[in-house]
């Protein structure tokens, strides 16, 4: 298991937790920048919090987590975005809780807290 942070344009950061080894490699390509393809955070949303992402009322569900070049524009939205209008995120806003920010980029792993 690995933790790691990512921002989109609003600069708000966001703390995904990776348990898949190749996720957690992919992961780590994309921040020494080996990998800068598929650098973007897609998953489906969890409408509760999460003890690793403090200050957010949900969090990506782990095994749904992969990074994506390019995504369909009906699940781009910013952090906040969701956030604030998680009541109606899974139905015609985010269809699927299936959450794709487009300017999302990852920024560092996280150490165990």
């Amino acid at each position: 298991m690995a933790l790691f942070a990512f921002t989109d344009y609003s600069g708000k950061e966001f703390i995904i937790q990776l348990t898949n080894e190749q996720r957690i490699a992919e992961a780590r390509r994309i921040l020494s920048g080996d990998e800068q393809m598929s650098v973007h955070v897609m998953g489906r949303i969890r409408k509760m919090p999460a003890p690793y992402n403090p200050g957010w009322d949900f969090h990506l569900d782990p095994d749904t987590i992969t990074f994506f070049t390019m995504a369909i524009e009906v699940c781009d939205a910013s952090i906040m975005y969701v956030n604030d209008h998680l009541d109606e995120a899974c139905g015609a806003f985010l269809p699927g809780c299936f959450w794709c920010p487009w300017s999302s980029k990852l920024t560092r792993e996280v150490a165990d807290r």
